[in-house]
Formats: C-alpha cells, sequence, structure tokens
C-alpha cells in the first residue's frame, strides 16, 4: 500500500511553484568559464527543471511563477506552452526584473560549477494575489521550492498556496533548494524552512539544508538524520529524504523504514541537474501508487542519465527511457532497505 493517496478525481497531477530561470551551458568542455566562447541556452531553475520533467513522464503540470516581460521571459513561456505546460497561473514581471540567468562551467570529467545571476529576479515577484484557491484544489501535488521563500512577496506566495493545499487536500512536497545568494539571514532561512517543512508530506534536501532549517551549523552531524526524519513525520510528513553527495542519500518513512540511495555507475559530464531529475521521477512514482524504493530507484537512474548529457530541462527522459536504462544496469542494486536508525 502507498505511503501516500491522492484525490484521483483533480484534474491536474503537480503544480509547482518557485523559480524558472535560464541555463547557458557551455560548448566548449573541460575548460574554465573564462576560456568558453560559446553556450547553449536552456530553460533553467529547479522548479522548472522538475516542471518539465513530470511533464515529460506523462503527467499534467501547471506552474505558478512570474517571468521577465522581454524576450527572455517569452522564451520560458513558450517552451513550456509547447509541451502542455499549463502557463495561466504565470505572471510577467512589472518593473523591469529579469530572468534569473546561470552559467554552468564543466571544467573537467569531474569537475563542474554554476555561476548565477540573481540580482532583481523576475521569479522572486510572484505574489500572494497572483495564487489562485481552486488551481491549488484542483491539484495533486503542490512542490515548492526552497529558494522562492527567501524574499517578498514570493514568500508570502508560497506560504498562501500551501495554506490552500492543506485546505484542500493536495499533498506539498518541500524541496529545500538551498540558494545562499538570496537570503539575508540564517535566522531567515530557519524560519521559513522549518515553517514549510512542518506543513509538508514530503521533504527533499541535502545534510546541509536540513541543518539550515534546524537552525544548525551547516557541517553539524548530531543530532542523527534518523532523529531529525522523525521529528519531521511527527509534525506529519510521509517521506524525508537527506542527501549526502556522493554517499548517497536516505529515504525515511512514515512506516519507520529507512532506504540507503546509491548512484548508478555512469560517465559524469556534469554534476548538476541529477536532483531535480531524481525528483520529477520519484514524484511520478508517487502518483503511480509506487513503493518507496520504486520510487527511488526510478528517480536516481533519471538523475544519472541527465547528468551524463549536457542540458538539464532538454534531457529528461520518458517512462520508457528510464525502464529501458535500468534494465542495461539491472545488475547494479542501488536502493537497499536499512535499520532506521544506520547512518552512511
Amino acid at each position: 500500500m502507498a505511503l501516500i493517496s491522492f484525490d484521483e478525481n483533480k484534474k491536474r497531477d503537480v503544480v509547482l511553484i518557485g523559480r524558472v530561470t535560464l541555463d547557458f551551458n557551455p560548448n566548449e568542455l573541460n575548460r574554465t568559464l573564462d576560456k568558453v566562447k560559446t553556450f547553449s541556452m536552456y530553460l533553467g531553475g529547479s522548479p522548472g527543471n522538475m516542471a518539465v520533467g513530470i511533464n515529460k513522464l506523462g503527467k499534467k503540470v501547471g506552474f505558478i511563477g512570474c517571468v521577465s516581460d522581454d524576450q527572455f521571459g517569452d522564451f520560458v513561456l513558450n517552451y513550456f506552452n509547447e509541451r502542455g505546460i499549463d502557463t495561466s497561473q504565470m505572471t510577467r514581471a512589472k518593473n523591469g526584473e529579469r530572468m534569473g540567468l546561470t552559467f554552468t562551467e564543466i571544467k573537467s570529467p569531474t569537475e563542474s560549477s554554476i555561476l548565477m545571476y540573481r540580482d532583481q529576479v523576475a521569479d522572486l515577484e510572484i505574489a500572494p494575489e497572483d495564487v489562485d484557491e481552486q488551481y491549488i484544489a484542483d491539484s495533486k501535488i503542490l512542490i515548492v521550492s526552497g529558494t522562492a521563500l527567501s524574499k517578498s512577496p514570493s514568500r508570502e506566495a508560497c506560504l498562501l498556496a500551501v495554506q490552500y493545499a492543506k485546505k484542500h487536500n493536495t499533498r506539498v512536497i518541500f524541496d529545500i533548494d538551498y540558494r545562499p545568494y538570496s537570503w539575508r539571514s540564517k535566522k531567515d532561512i530557519q524560519i521559513y524552512y522549518s515553517l514549510l517543512a512542518s506543513m509538508a508530506d514530503v521533504i527533499i534536501g541535502s545534510r546541509d539544508e536540513v541543518n539550515l532549517t534546524e537552525g544548525l551549523d551547516e557541517e553539524a552531524t548530531e543530532p542523527a538524520d534518523h532523529v531529525i526524519a522523525e521529528k519531521y513525520i511527527e509534525h506529519g510528513a510521509k517521506i524525508v529524504i537527506i542527501k549526502h553527495g556522493k554517499k548517497g542519500s536516505i529515504a525515511y518513512t512514515a512506516d519507520k523504514k529507512a532506504y540507503k540511495v546509491e548512484s548508478y555507475h555512469i560517465k559524469l559530464l556534469k554534476s548538476f541537474g541529477g536532483g531535480d531529475a531524481y525528483g520529477s521521477a520519484f514524484v511520478y512514482g508517487l502518483l503511480a501508487g509506487w513503493t518507496v524504493p520504486q520510487a527511488l530507484q526510478h528517480g536516481t537512474a533519471h538523475a544519472a542519465m541527465v547528468v551524463a548529457s549536457h542540458s538539464c530541462s532538454d534531457a529528461m527522459q520518458t517512462v520508457e527511457q528510464i525502464d529501458a536504462f535500468m534494465q542495461e544496469h539491472k545488475d547494479e542494486k542501488v536502493i537497499t532497505e536499512l535499520d532506521w536508525e544506520a547512518a552512511l
């Protein structure tokens, strides 16, 4: 039996609120950014990428967000519309705010990084009056990105969306998605992250992001993962996923199960985009009624496929493509059930 149930009478599978931006990925690989001459432009931003990924997997997706009132804003809206992602709840920035830009750097086969431009960005201009209660009520899942909580009026829009979700039995997924340059202070981070985490059905974040949510030092190792997960589960969460980079991650569930998640062995092209692919396939699995290990394995496979590709949004895969990848790598065990108190 699935841990999370959904109202099948709702007409939309997923609505996301938050950041959609532009990615500029280098065409010349294995060199520093200052040596790159040309880039390919893609739709980016974690919620934007997840919207594309869930849509590619065949689910009905809508997006609540704000884009710039210029050609780059046109690019985003056209990209979504061409794929059938509903943009009826998206607005245009009114005071000259621009799209956030991300320039990615693929230094070597094992090193990559990102350089972001996030000053006066359009995505943080989504406001409470832009959030329609019925639109949330008609969706099975609301996905909130932590970056959208960093400034007003975006943070109030997110909190209102979550209030509507709780009122109408729409499941809430909180992707912590911490970006340091957007925040005024760590106290602000703790206030808004912990508030969202207390209302979420699913929480996904790295250990340092979870530490920030708890008001701890980012490098803290105590309390143990399972202690923090148990706290969120007592607040109502059904699944808590805590990531530990190359060491893998652990998914804790409300039925007192814990699953270690490792990576598939692939030839890595870049280190970014995997989390968005992971999240989109994991959400698909939840909607399909799969067990948590099944959803985790599909998410892990999807992540491996995207980090081996040049883009993020354009590299999102279909269910059949993910299944084929898993069959090709069937000898690799990436999901292991652990004792509840086990550590990585």
